[in-house]
């Protein structure tokens, strides 16, 4: 099997290199300033995501036009998403409708039971109750209109030694 160029180059680096020598010169490595980062999901429900996030997490509506509708998150931290009609003018290659499988929405908050009850009162359907995970997250999910996974999430304590088998040896 002939592996591509790239990583035949990275597999022989690799070979030379100690793993956290290598590791540390690609965090150093910038070719360029990203002024920010946020997911396009291609759904048919642009306004039903819309009222969704709004309603449910305070987003606001950056931009919005009949094909393309930007959110983002209140506070300093700003999150944004971004939902996308299949007709849009600016048609890249793909994308495809989103089905709803192979990515999800992490939203991390102070108080993950403030904001289930908050969801639950308002008639939000929770799909996976709230939880203290062994790995240190208080959390609960539920799908938006478009069928996008949103996992609510707080950091707390982990279990003790929960990560310890993870963790690699230093």
């Amino acid at each position: 099997m002939k592996l591509p160029l790239a990583l035949s180059a990275l597999l022989s680096l690799a070979a030379i290199c100690p793993a956290k020598a290598l590791a540390t010169d690609l965090q150093e490595y910038s070719p360029m300033e990203i002024q920010t980062s946020y997911s396009v999901v291609v759904t048919d429900h642009i306004t039903d995501c819309r009222d969704f996030y709004v309603r449910n997490f305070g987003f606001k509506v950056v931009f919005e036009s009949t094909w393309f509708i930007y959110l983002e998150s209140p506070g300093e931290r700003h999150v944004a998403v971004a939902f996308m009609t299949c007709d849009h003018p600016s048609h890249p290659p793909g994308p495809e409708r989103f089905s709803g499988e192979g990515m999800f929405l992490t939203l991390q908050v102070a108080d993950a039971r403030q904001a289930h009850d908050h969801l639950e009162q308002s008639g939000a359907r929770i799909a996976y109750p709230l939880a203290d995970e062994p790995w240190g997250q208080r959390r609960f999910g539920l799908r938006d209109p478009s069928g996008m996974w949103v996992d609510v999430v707080e950091q707390i304590d982990p279990a003790p030694g929960f990560w310890d088998p993870y963790m690699p040896a230093m």
